[in-house]
């Protein structure tokens, strides 16, 4: 199954386990219902913000919308793994790990360009994110209260208030570890 096909499928999973109507979950994600029906029949192309406001709506990780099922040993080379890419900025969020079930943490690669920085709405309650940079400069954080990062600098932060982040120089990715309490 392709990634759209996979999206699609997850997202129809969690509306409906979460006993949603689709007109209700667009209202909560502040979609138009249109847009979340092309999402679900998967002929639409959702930008990581889309997944973002979808999961919060539906309370569930990020990764639960794009991941697919895993054998228990897995490696993945650089370049690979299910990628979002923002429709506002340079950045690709690549998911690496989901959470198994009962646990509550997602593990991605990202990888940004200078321009636009990438400017995250909040994410459910108890969220909290931890970014190690792995190379070049960023600024992360809080708007208002960012710092700038350099290859192996760690931060951590709420990840469910506003937050950014801004590659300072060309080539700049980072590994972020998501939890969700």
């Amino acid at each position: 199954m392709d990634l759209i096909a996979s999206i699609a499928a997850s997202i129809r999973r969690e509306r409906e386990r979460a006993g949603l109507s689709q007109t209700e979950l667009a209202k909560r994600a502040g979609l138009a219902k249109s847009t979340l029906s092309q999402l679900e029949s998967g002929t639409g192309n959702p930008g990581v913000e889309t997944l973002w406001a979808l999961g919060t709506a539906l309370n569930v990780p990020f990764s639960r919308l794009v991941d697919p099922p895993r054998p228990a040993v897995r490696v993945l080379r650089a370049g690979e793994g299910p990628a979002a890419h923002s429709h506002r900025s340079d950045y690709t969020a690549t998911l690496l790990a989901s959470c198994p079930p009962n646990a509550r943490r997602d593990l991605y690669r990202v990888t940004a360009e200078p321009g636009e920085p990438r400017r995250s709405d909040p994410h459910p309650p108890g969220t909290t994110e931890h970014v190690v940079l792995s190379a070049g400069r960023a600024l992360v954080g809080p708007p208002g209260d960012a710092v700038e990062l350099t290859p192996g600098d760690y931060i951590t932060y709420p990840g469910d208030e506003p937050h950014i982040f801004e590659a300072l120089t060309s080539g700049t990715s980072a590994i972020f570890l998501m939890e969700h309490i």
